[in-house]
């Protein structure tokens, strides 16, 4: 006040009335207002001093977007954020969230992605095996006829990993085709509803991914295999797939029920080597005979004496070709003349029983059931997973075709010769339909040479110490551990690694491979009847034929 009155004085001026009461009137108003203004610019500062000390960013330093900026940003932010929600059928229903969801009064949620889990080999993640969709079905038409969830809302929900949400609409999806009857593309369609997506599949190799299988792939697999009753649930022994799929009791899968078995190459003398579990021809002989396993057929080098397995009245086929690689048109011709004419089953193995196996059977599986490439791929993969790997996978698409058209004209004769049109024997037929070729006129010309029976010299590495492929594959396999049972009827003691002396004989514990089901099977398939037979292309399958016990040649017709 002093300060003002001082000023306006010797500028000339007086403060009306009481000169000191109007000077300090007039201070105290400016002071107010200066007051407010410095204390607005100090909390300021206080509050970004405390931002900074929290890791905060002011909104007042922060840079303004324009609005077609944060357009896109903002979509995918709420997009990734977004939970979906997809209605398969009624009360069933397919969710992809980003938080474990609570049950509620009207509806029940659940997942399996931490209960069924796929067994990599190296980046591969899925398909699931047919042990687990089997699980899986089992699971949900438990909940789905449950009295107390009568009217609740069921909800299979999966969580932000990719993967697991790719087999968890692979499950899903198939419980749809089996169980729902709806097409492979209905269903898929209904799954990227809501613009989804999921990763596709990739083999089992080391390395870049050059194919990749879809999730529809899949589907179409189940939907043919359940249209040629390549499985049946009715009728499907969960605990024996998971019993002799493992390395220590014998590895192998049936691919097509009395007809296919792919299993890992047999040694000379049943061991445990590297941690790995080696069986002798010997081993097999009780589930081969059981089972009318008729024709061996060995694609990789020499490790055992064939007469060891023809001395015991199994036909036995040598069709080496190199680890890893694909087989040439000689070898794929012979290797389908044999099956064509063998009077049982043929039991296919090279190294790991994964690569090449996989390849030879999806091309007969292609050529008499008319499976695409990726078809026969999903459906071998399904039941043996790690199966066809790398180039062999864009060797059977280049093969389609082909094996296609072969397929066709064999059928075509074979029905000719069925109507009486056609006295031919079956055999004079196939040896016919074996010269055709479409893609490759040298076919004819190949020298036999190439489906020789191999010498103990034979071997593609430069170092004989070197692992192959199927080498890496069958350490990686033997080192899973042994998965709990959670269903079935399965001893402890056939989970279990085989424990003896160094002089006691090593050999598969053997179990009947089909098993009358009960009726109350959760998996039982509405309209499917547990006896019924394979259907065949031109349905002429032998209405007397047991799948155990066989006396004449299995029906090639798809």
């Amino acid at each position: 006040a002093r300060d003002l009155l001082q000023k306006r004085r010797q500028e000339g001026g007086s403060f009306s009335g009481c000169g000191w009461g109007s000077a300090i009137y007039e201070a105290q108003r400016h002071a107010r207002a200066d007051v407010k203004q410095g204390g607005c610019r100090a909390l300021a500062v206080m509050k970004r001093k405390n931002e900074k000390r929290r890791g905060c960013v002011s909104k007042r330093r922060s840079v303004r977007k324009k609005p077609e900026e944060e357009q896109p940003a903002a979509a995918a932010a709420l997009a990734a954020a977004t939970d979906v929600y997809i209605r398969v059928q009624d009360r069933l229903y397919f969710a992809i969230l980003r938080h474990k969801p609570k049950n509620t009064a009207n509806t029940h949620y659940f997942s399996v992605d931490d209960e069924l889990v796929y067994e990599n080999f190296y980046a591969d993640f899925g398909p699931l095996n047919m042990a687990m969709l089997y699980r899986y079905c089992c699971k949900l038409n438990k909940k789905i006829k449950s009295f107390t969830m009568g009217r609740k809302k069921i909800v299979h929900y999966t969580g932000c990993d990719q993967k697991k949400q790719a087999n968890a609409a692979a499950l899903i999806g198939s419980f749809s085709v089996i169980y729902l009857k709806k097409s492979p593309e209905e269903t898929y369609r209904l799954l990227v509803g809501g613009n989804n997506t999921y990763q596709p599949f990739r083999d089992a190799s080391f390395g870049t991914c050059t194919y990749n299988l879809t999730v529809l792939d899949c589907l179409h697999a189940v939907s043919k295999a359940l249209q040629y009753e390549f499985f049946n649930f009715n009728t499907f022994d969960v605990d024996e797939y998971e019993h002799y799929e493992r390395a220590e009791n014998g590895d192998f899968n049936w691919i097509i029920p009395s007809k296919f078995l792919a299993f890992s190459g047999p040694h000379p003398k049943s061991k445990i080597e590297n941690g790995y579990p080696l069986h002798a021809p010997e081993a097999y002989f009780q589930y081969f005979r059981k089972h009318n396993v008729t024709t061996i057929i060995r694609l990789n080098k020499k490790m055992y004496d064939a007469k060891r397995f023809t001395d015991a009245r199994f036909e036995h086929f040598d069709l080496f070709f190199v680890d890893g690689s694909t087989p040439s048109d000689a070898i794929v011709k012979r290797f389908l003349n044999i099956c064509e004419n063998a009077e049982g089953v043929v039991a296919v193995h090279c190294k790991a029983g994964l690569g090449r196996t996989g390849t030879l059977i999806a091309c007969y599986i292609m050529k008499h059931y008319k499976l695409t490439a990726a078809e026969a791929i999903a459906w071998i993969r399904i039941c043996r997973p790690g199966s066809v790997i790398g180039p062999q996978q864009h060797f059977l698409e280049e093969k389609q075709a082909n094996l296609w058209a072969q397929g066709d004209l064999f059928h075509a004769k074979l029905k000719e010769q069925q109507n009486g049109k056609d006295k031919v024997g079956v055999t004079r037929i196939l040896s016919g339909v074996d010269d055709i070729s479409i893609n490759d006129n040298q076919n004819k010309m190949i020298d036999e040479q190439e489906c020789h029976t191999y010498n103990d010299n034979d071997d593609h590495c430069s170092n004989k110490n070197e692992l192959t492929q199927g080498d890496k594959l069958r350490v990686l396999k033997s080192r899973r551990p042994a998965r709990a049972v959670t269903t079935g009827s399965m001893k402890l003691e056939e989970n279990k690694m085989h424990t003896r002396s160094s002089s006691q004989a090593f050999r598969i514990i053997l179990q009947s491979s089909t098993q009358s089901c009960k009726p109350s099977n959760p998996c039982a398939i509405p309209g499917v009847s547990a006896q019924s037979k394979r259907t065949t292309r031109s349905m002429v399958a032998n209405n007397n034929l047991s799948h155990s016990t066989i006396s004449t040649k299995v029906p090639l017709l798809r």
